[in-house]
């Protein structure tokens, strides 16, 4: 199974991995363990707005992470971006629809403590 890591789920994985309950093994499991693009700007965007901290620097962070977590970039296709033109209202933040994009696109899915985003379907495993 290929899963992709809401923003979330990528640090509790970091920093605590019991939070994640169950989807620790389905994590240590999975075929591929994917990092999107759309984490890295929310994180980027969140540590500038004081919203959370990861260190001095995103970037260096999620080298460190990427490596210990053995995570696969996922860099934002056009094709991902025009696909958040298909699913439901479910869900208005636009980082999650891009990551539910993206799983959907992909053959992944994406794990997430977002309850709201259940409503996506099978595509989205609720951890924690």
């Amino acid at each position: 199974m290929r899963v992709l890591l809401d923003t979330h789920v990528l640090i509790w994985a970091s920093t605590a991995p019991e939070r994640l309950g169950a989807a620790e093994q389905l994590l240590a499991d999975a075929d591929a363990r994917l990092l999107s693009a759309v984490s890295i700007w929310e994180l980027a965007i969140k540590q500038r707005l004081g919203k959370l901290s990861v260190g001095p620097d995103v970037r260096t962070w999620t080298r460190r992470v990427t490596s210990e977590l053995v995570l696969d970039h996922l860099p934002v296709t056009a094709d991902h971006a025009a696909a958040v033109e298909h699913l439901p209202d479910v869900h208005r933040d636009p980082f999650d629809r891009l990551l539910v994009a993206q799983a959907v696109a992909e053959g992944a899915v994406l794990l997430t403590a977002d309850a709201r985003l259940a409503a996506y379907g099978d595509v989205v495993r609720l951890v924690g």
